[in-house]
């Protein structure tokens, strides 16, 4: 097992049971203790997991992970999601998308569309649909880069938003909870996506399994505010039914 699988499985375990211990996870993946080791020494360099003796926990949420850290976490699914949500998007469409780890891998997927407005604060999308030669109107907004987040942020960034009037927002936020609403760790993330809520007609939030049910910090829209809600399959039945006696739309 490639030292990727073996992360994405020990992060999985952490999300399940909360703590893992580095004995069971030698014998589960079948590589010795050394190297379950040297793995949680590189998941908490990157911030995803807090080494304990034995073994290792979630991390606590004072501050969130690195963003290039935060990439590979729940990757297969972030994969999953963006396929469904892209195939949300009419012919002829203009969309708004916010910076992060899953809309960078929506904008992969985005790429491959033609004849829609993308508008977007993320480099990381803005570069990928660049790079692809689409056939897509993109706008790069404009504003300040002030976190390892390669985005664009700040009072410029939100009066260029207010310019436009779009058919979707994609919005991937920390946490999405059935009645609580939609949440950014940090504030200035959290004004672009309130911002995007506001100039689109539908908002659809992205979001692994990880993140249902959870909050965060700052709250960028209200439930009633969420459309489209697209998850991946794994999300737990108790996870998907909060959201069934809401106006969302799920999508998994």
């Amino acid at each position: 097992m490639w030292f990727k699988e073996r992360h994405q499985r020990i992060l999985q375990l952490l999300q399940s049971s909360q703590q893992v211990n580095a004995n069971e996870l030698a014998e589960l993946l079948g590589v010795s203790r050394e190297t379950v080791r040297r793995d949680l020494l590189e998941l908490e360099s990157g911030g995803l997991v807090d080494r304990v003796h034995g073994g290792a926990v979630l991390p606590r949420k004072e501050s969130e992970a690195p963003f290039e850290a935060r990439k590979s976490a729940h990757h297969r699914a972030k994969q999953d999601i963006a396929r469904k949500a892209v195939s949300l998007i009419p012919a002829g469409a203009s969309i708004m998308v916010d910076a992060g780890t899953t809309t960078s891998v929506f904008g992969t997927v985005l790429a491959k569309l033609s004849g829609i407005m993308v508008i977007t604060n993320s480099i990381d999308i803005a570069q990928t649909i660049r790079a692809a030669g689409a056939d897509i109107n993109l706008i790069l907004l404009g504003g300040q880069i002030v976190s390892d987040v390669p985005a664009t942020y700040g009072e410029l960034t939100l009066s260029e938003i207010a310019r436009f009037k779009v058919d979707l927002a994609f919005i991937a936020p920390v946490a999405a909870h059935a009645t609580e609403g939609a949440f950014s760790f940090d504030l200035k993330e959290s004004e672009v996506a309130r911002a995007m809520v506001a100039q689109a007609r539908e908002t659809v939030i992205l979001c692994d399994r990880s993140k249902l049910g959870e909050t965060s910090r700052v709250r960028f829209c209200e439930a009633a505010q969420i459309d489209t809600l697209v998850t991946d399959s794994l999300a737990q039945p108790e996870q998907i039914a909060a959201f069934e006696n809401t106006r969302t739309t799920i999508i998994v």
